[in-house]
């Protein structure tokens, strides 16, 4: 027996048991996050929180395709230096995105949105906007999330590291 074969195998049975275990979600999703800043913007935004509207459809049980829309808002530091207090802007975005998770088990996925972030406040023209994330089910309809997001406004970047939950409210034809 040659045990070059199988070795070359090896990765394709792997990767064939797993996605035979994988389990999508489709329907309606309502999700919430929050976080820090992370590079450009930490010095000036202490706490970010957003929220997610979307529908995910499920061609099959690997991968869950969609779209999806929100509103992420950062909330500003507040400096004090003896008698003056300095309180900066806040900042706020409206992304709307394509969605793709790919389901590696049965309760956890990983994927991303890509699409644009509009910009909320006076001289935010927003920018291209990008959010990887993984996912781990924590029941037949709910999900606790992972995220990097990313926003190229111009010269500087939106970055940000959260932590979310994700409820989906299923199609009908998962009560089947």
């Amino acid at each position: 027996m040659n045990f070059k074969h199988i070795g070359q195998l090896l990765p394709l049975l792997l990767l064939t048991l797993i996605f035979t275990t994988a389990s999508s979600q489709e329907g309606f999703k309502i999700g919430a996050h929050g976080g820090i800043p992370i590079g450009d913007f930490n010095d000036r935004i202490g706490v970010v929180v957003g929220a997610d509207i979307g529908y995910m459809w499920a061609p099959n049980k690997i991968f869950d395709i969609g779209l999806k829309a929100g509103i992420v808002h950062g909330f500003p530091e507040r400096f004090r230096a003896e008698s003056v207090s300095i309180k900066l802007p806040s900042l706020q975005f409206a992304p709307i995105a394509a969605s793709i998770r790919i389901w590696a088990a049965k309760s956890f996925s990983f994927g991303g949105d890509v699409g644009q972030a509009f910009g909320l406040n006076e001289g935010n023209d927003g920018g291209f906007y990008y959010r990887p994330q993984i996912g781990i089910q924590t029941g037949p309809q709910s999900e606790v999330n992972f995220s990097y997001t990313g926003i190229d406004i111009g010269d500087r970047t939106w970055n940000t590291i959260t932590l979310g939950y994700t409820y989906t409210f299923l199609s009908a034809r998962h009560y089947r």
